[in-house]
């Protein structure tokens, strides 16, 4: 019965957090616990330093989007690919992976990199319904490369090495581009005008051009793994980095806007912290009153081995992302089904890849995908005709995370193991 209300309340929109918070009130006040255990979990997360990376990498990523970089992104990647048959396809894709890394947010992507690209690809004379379901479905890509908040947020609650989540992340993400690069070039067979001829002066213009956003991955990489700085320094380090070059040195963002950009960046910090505090109250519950252990029981009855194991969890996560956001299944799932993973031998770091890499196709998924409904509100588009034109893309990533979740080797191989 009280399973019951909470999801009734949840189905009547009633936020995420009190609904988290009162299942661990209310387990807790059936046991022996006091409920003063509930604000000591929720205070809990201020013991967490690798906290930190969460807001400095949020606010680098919104001060990016409110910045000219994405424009010096699109002609950077334009000046490398943009020769090729079919190189405007290739410049989206791997300009929208590079952004959705850095801003955590894949409809921040859509909506900063979508007035470029959607319209060049059309000009270009790629189809409208091409050019809608690329620009919407490259939206999603990126979140498995460093420095992307689901990683980070996973390696909390998963408490996995985040550096390790960092390489991990590096070859499935490639994988993704790769499959959906090569649908894109198949489909455009019979039109493969190259965007431009390539050119040194150009491609040594976009260079300088982007000389400022190009160390980024360098900074937030190589500082640590070269072991200069932990990934909350790191973090540091890139927030104070894009704010010098964006407010001060380039000029692209004025200060009387860093405000609004703080504002609109805290807001989706503080709403994933809330959120990770009461579950953290809620899974301690949930472990007090052994839980997992009876999942591990119920799962055994149907699921034989690893592979089984993983066939269940890749059904189950594609149902769960096309319902719940990825930052609260993150939460509210890691949890639960990493006691399972470890009976089967699972790899944690593995286990993260997979989940992120599945939950991401919840961005493209009917009927409540977020990417749909951003993308249909920015290019003016029915949801219908956007469901139709990224259904394609959606299963060329369906492939490319099926073939990431039964080859452990891809997420493991940066990892030496």
């Amino acid at each position: 019965m009280m399973f019951g209300i909470l999801a009734l309340l949840a189905l009547l929109g009633t936020p995420l957090f009190i609904v988290i918070a009162m299942s661990a009130i209310l387990g807790y006040a059936r046991s022996d616990i006091s409920l003063a255990a509930v604000p000591i979990e929720v205070f809990g997360i201020a013991e967490m330093p690798i906290l930190l990376a969460i807001p400095l990498f949020t606010f680098a990523g919104y001060l990016l989007s409110e910045s000219r970089a994405p424009m010096r992104i699109v002609r950077l990647t334009g000046a490398l690919l943009g020769w090729m048959p079919g190189g405007l396809a290739l410049v989206s894709i791997a300009a929208c992976a590079f952004f959705t890394a850095f801003t955590g947010a894949s409809g921040v992507t859509i909506v900063a990199l979508g007035a470029v690209l959607y319209p060049a690809l059309s000009h270009a004379g790629y189809t409208e319904r091409f050019s809608l379901g690329l620009v919407t479905s490259a939206g999603s890509l990126g979140l498995l490369f460093a420095p992307s908040l689901p990683l980070i947020l996973y390696g909390i609650v998963a408490e996995v090495p985040i550096d390790d989540l960092f390489l991990a992340g590096i070859m499935p993400g490639i994988v993704m581009m790769v499959f959906m690069g090569g649908y894109s070039l198949w489909v455009n067979r019979s039109n493969r005008t190259p965007l431009s001829h390539f050119s040194l002066d150009e491609l040594l213009g976009a260079l300088k051009a982007s000389a400022w956003e190009i160390p980024l991955p360098v900074i937030v990489l190589g500082g640590i793994y070269s072991g200069y700085f932990a990934v909350s320094e790191a973090a540091a380090v890139t927030a104070v980095y894009v704010l010098i070059v964006e407010v001060l040195v380039l000029r692209d963002v004025n200060w009387r806007q860093l405000p609004e950009i703080i504002r609109e960046s805290m807001v989706l910090v503080g709403g994933i912290l809330i959120i990770l505090g009461v579950s953290l109250a809620s899974t301690n519950y949930m472990i007090d009153a052994q839980v997992p252990e009876k999942l591990v029981e119920i799962v055994n009855r149907f699921v034989s081995g690893p592979v089984s194991f993983l066939l269940l969890l890749f059904v189950f996560l594609l149902i769960l992302g096309a319902i719940l956001d990825i930052f609260s299944a993150l939460v509210l799932v890691v949890p639960l089904i990493l006691p399972i993973a470890q009976v089967y031998e699972v790899h944690p770091v593995h286990l993260g890849i997979v989940f992120l890499a599945t939950m991401q196709l919840g961005f493209l998924t009917p009927p409540v995908g977020l990417n749909l409904f951003i993308s249909s509100y920015r290019f003016e588009q029915s949801i219908v005709r956007v469901y139709l034109a990224t259904f394609p893309f959606l299963m060329m990533l369906l492939f490319a995370v099926l073939l990431i979740t039964f080859w452990p080797g891809l997420s493991l191989f940066m990892l030496g193991e």
